[in-house]
């Protein structure tokens, strides 16, 4: 797996680790979540005719962050599904690279456009405030699951631009290094 992070050093990179961990975290438990609320609701309707009160509003919460978080993960380890047929037929590193350079962009550029888009969804929720659009039952304002959306792209977005940083980094190839160039020489 590809870890964006682990090319990092510094207080930077202890704080894109902490990130990482937390989103990690927040996936488990999401996924955790909604098991245990899944297995007490068929216990509830099949072992005791009952019906676990307005279920759907707080999974509807929990699956919001799970997903943008774990797009945002997927994001981090180039893990996302894709359709990429030409990179099969690029035998060229330096073109491969540059193709790279350019899906990562156009990438980068559809990110920011969504992360702006979010930034415009949380910011009209808590302008709202004290009248916030809420869930029906449980009165979940919808500031939580927006909040979920926004910070997902957001770290997509990060994580896409470090991935471009790390593409004008390396190279599409790597230079000899100079000790064992001093050595053979």
């Amino acid at each position: 797996m590809n870890n964006l992070t682990d090319k990092f050093t510094g207080p930077g990179a202890k704080f894109l680790r902490a990130i990482q961990a937390s989103m990690h975290f927040m996936i488990i438990s999401s996924g955790c979540i909604m098991a245990l609320t899944f297995f007490f609701v068929v216990v509830l309707r099949y072992g005791f005719n009952a019906d676990l009160f307005a279920y759907e509003e707080w999974l509807m919460t929990v699956a919001f962050w799970m997903f943008f978080m774990a797009s945002a993960v997927a994001t981090h380890d180039n893990a996302h599904i894709n359709a990429d047929i030409l990179g099969i037929f690029l035998k060229s590193p330096t073109l491969s690279w540059i193709r790279n350079i350019a899906v990562k962009a156009i990438e980068l550029i559809v990110l920011l456009y969504l992360t702006y888009l979010g930034y415009i969804m949380v910011a009209e929720e808590v302008a709202a405030y004290p009248n916030w659009q809420t869930s029906i039952a449980l009165k979940i304002p919808f500031l939580v699951p927006r909040l979920g959306i926004a910070l997902g792209f957001l770290m997509m977005t990060v994580y896409t631009a470090l991935s471009i940083y790390v593409l004008l980094k390396e190279r599409p190839y790597s230079l000899p290094d100079e000790t064992k160039v001093e050595a053979e020489g």
